[in-house]
């Protein structure tokens, strides 16, 4: 079985269900399962093989999703890009797996640009929405309309034929180096997941799933791969920008699954004249990225009063390792469960060796939803796979602290690294160093993770500036939002004569969080 068995299977199963839901258009499954292999068979003609490797550049649509499965149906593998991404930085991920294709709106015309002249091994893009006259310079990589281009071709059986150990898609992740690291999944890996998840999430083909994480979120992009292995229904959404209209979508559609993170949470919470009855469709809602704040977990049973709350932990480089069954919500609220079904998850010592029951050590995940490695990065991909039970395994040593009780349920305790997770996103440090460090008058400069009720983690930087420079929090704040996606954006900063630093000359990051006479502002995010 391959993943794009899932839309094959389920549009066998029910043609005239609909599968996607989005504000333009209803999809069926027939329809969804036609125009994915039109896609593919276009692909195939623009030049794409077994094993290339395409990028998917969109927010949240209908196109997006038949994108995925037409990829995988041209035997390729889909690789996710944020579409607030900036262009330098989708450069350098599709440079970094040689992709051969993009699938880009067209009025992202900085990136498509980009793309075109500096991805050197880019064959097509197809753009969804209209080509202007004159788009593409002499020479440069042949455009195609998405929708157009693909009508062009037949349905039918994909075009290519693929095994589970072939490659399904690379998921890029923040490294504590500043560079996105690409995390390499099969199709096994995919469908290890997707299985896993959906089984103790009990879901059934009567499931209505609202949707409004990004599809480049790995947590928003199992939201589609789940809902056609079961045969449900997704209700795709851009964003969670406007509450009040999620709220009446989630009536509107007979809502019953509700994926969020703790800032959806937190701001559904805050709203005022929330009609419970309005949720009552919703059997269950889950919440990764952070965990939730334990006096928010009776409000959403409150306001959810028909649903079971799954409070989960995952890391990208195997999707979810753990969650804790509902019924353990009011007794363990801080904890993030056990290992969940096809998997096995422990906590060793810097031995390797397992740690008794309130000891602190790093989580290990043993499964074969576990990824195969960095893209082309050997000696990354050596320090968190290593060598398991048998001679021919690899177990995920994921680099996060946790301790159990006495009935091995998890406890996150703090990350080994400092990569900071903000909105359920992973923020690297050194990324947004690198960008504040941009600016002339700027020094030095370091960024930690303070808690937040709202976001799970705050992004806060330190800066030393040049002698006699000027800068205020407005000037690093409006740098840093033009050069980078909107979580990766500090919400305070602290202006320092000096930075804590070890004997090596290192910066001490953990020092960071202690007393100074430094001026400290909020960014007002």
């Amino acid at each position: 079985m391959v993943v794009h068995d899932f839309l094959t299977r389920s549009a066998r199963r029910w043609p005239d269900k609909e599968a996607c839901i989005t504000p333009e258009r209803r999809l069926t499954y027939a329809q969804f399962d036609a125009e994915a292999t039109q896609f593919a068979r276009a692909l195939v003609d623009a030049g794409i093989e077994k094993g290339d490797r395409v990028g998917v550049f969109l927010e949240n649509r209908v196109e997006g999703a038949i994108a995925i499965f037409g990829i995988l149906r041209a035997g390729g593998a889909f690789v996710m890009i944020n579409p607030t991404t900036k262009p330098d930085k989708a450069c350098y991920i599709l440079n970094d797996c040689a992709a051969k294709a993009a699938v880009v709106p067209m009025r992202a015309k900085a990136a498509i640009e980009a793309i075109e002249n500096d991805v050197a091994s880019m064959r097509a893009i197809f753009t969804c929405g209209p080509i202007p006259k004159n788009a593409s310079p002499s020479g440069a990589v042949p455009h195609f309309d998405f929708t157009t281009r693909a009508a062009q071709f037949p349905a039918g059986p994909g075009p290519v034929r693929c095994i589970d150990m072939d490659l399904a898609a690379i998921i890029y992740t923040s490294g504590s180096t500043g560079r996105p690291k690409g995390v390499i999944m099969t199709h096994l890996n995919v469908i290890s997941a997707a299985t896993s998840v959906s089984d103790y999430l009990e879901n059934v083909p009567e499931d209505i799933i609202l949707n409004v994480l990004p599809l480049s979120f790995d947590y928003g992009l199992y939201q589609l791969l789940m809902t056609v292995k079961i045969g449900a229904t997704l209700v795709l959404e851009r964003s969670f920008a406007y509450p009040y209209q999620i709220v009446q979508r989630i009536k509107d559609e007979a809502v019953t699954g509700f994926p969020g993170v703790p800032t959806m949470y937190a701001m559904l919470l805050q709203m005022e004249q929330l009609d419970p009855a309005m949720f009552d469709t919703v059997r269950f809602i889950t919440n990764t990225g952070a965990a939730l704040p334990v006096p928010h977990i009776k409000r959403l049973g409150s306001l959810f009063r028909n649903a079971r709350i799954y409070s989960m932990y995952g890391v990208t480089e195997s999707k979810r390792c753990t969650y804790l069954p509902p019924e353990e919500l009011e007794r363990r609220p801080a904890s993030v469960g056990r290992g969940m079904p096809n998997e096995e998850v422990f906590v060793v010592d810097d031995d390797g060796n397992p740690v008794a029951p309130g000891e602190v050590g790093e989580l290990v995940i043993r499964g074969s939803n576990v990824m195969q490695g960095y893209w082309e990065l050997p000696e990354a991909t050596a320090e968190v796979l290593r060598p398991g039970r048998y001679p021919w395994e690899k177990v995920l040593y994921t680099g996060d602290l946790f301790k159990t009780d006495e009935e091995g349920y998890l406890y996150f305790v703090s990350r080994k690294d400092d990569i900071i997770k903000s909105r359920g996103e992973k923020v690297s440090p050194r990324e947004v160093e690198n960008v504040i460090c941009e600016i002339p008058q700027v020094q030095q400069a370091a960024v930690i993770g303070i808690p937040d009720e709202i976001l799970g983690q705050a992004v806060k930087a330190f800066v030393v500036l040049t002698p006699g420079a000027e800068l205020n929090q407005r000037d690093i704040i409006g740098h840093c939002t033009r050069r980078l996606e909107s979580f990766m954006v500090p919400k305070v900063a602290e202006f320092r004569d000096d930075l804590p630093k070890t004997s090596s000359g290192k910066v001490k990051h953990k020092a960071l969080g202690e007393p100074d006479q430094g001026k400290e502002t909020s960014c007002g995010q």
